[in-house]
């Protein structure tokens, strides 16, 4: 099943890129990634409460909280800086470089998370570099 949920957050993903692309032309990046992030923060926290998940709130430990909001920061930031070359670049360039965060998470979790590398891992972190090269020099 997790499948299904990567290939649509992959799909959504490029729907994000054509009306990010759409609806920062001729404004602020910073401004139209704040926007983004209301919508964002509304959507989700309607989702939790009809959910009822805000109840395990209280599980949440110092740990939980310290490492999502580093991740919320490295979140913001990856934004900010996806607009910001979407603003200034073709979103058939931004996208696909944005996804060498795919070969980033496979050699970032085998170094610390020490999840195991196979040939098969390896090839495809390294086709997506080598992509993301023909991509960046075209």
């Amino acid at each position: 099943m997790w499948w299904i949920y990567a290939v649509l957050s992959a799909f959504f993903a490029a729907l994000t890129a054509i009306f990010a692309k759409i609806g920062i032309a001729n404004i602020n990046s910073n401004l139209a990634t704040g926007i983004r992030t209301i919508v964002i923060v509304i959507m989700i926290w309607l989702i939790i409460f009809s959910r009822g998940e805000q109840k395990s709130i209280t599980a949440l430990t110092k740990h939980h909280v310290m490492f999502l909001l580093i991740s919320g920061i490295a979140t913001g930031l990856s934004w900010i800086f996806y607009f910001k070359a979407l603003q200034l670049g073709k979103a058939s360039q931004v996208a696909p470089i944005d996804k060498l965060s795919v070969a980033l998470t496979i050699i970032l979790a085998a170094v610390f998370l020490k999840e195991t590398l196979t040939i098969k891992t390896i090839i495809g972190a390294c086709l997506i570099i080598a992509g993301t090269v023909v991509l960046i020099f075209e």
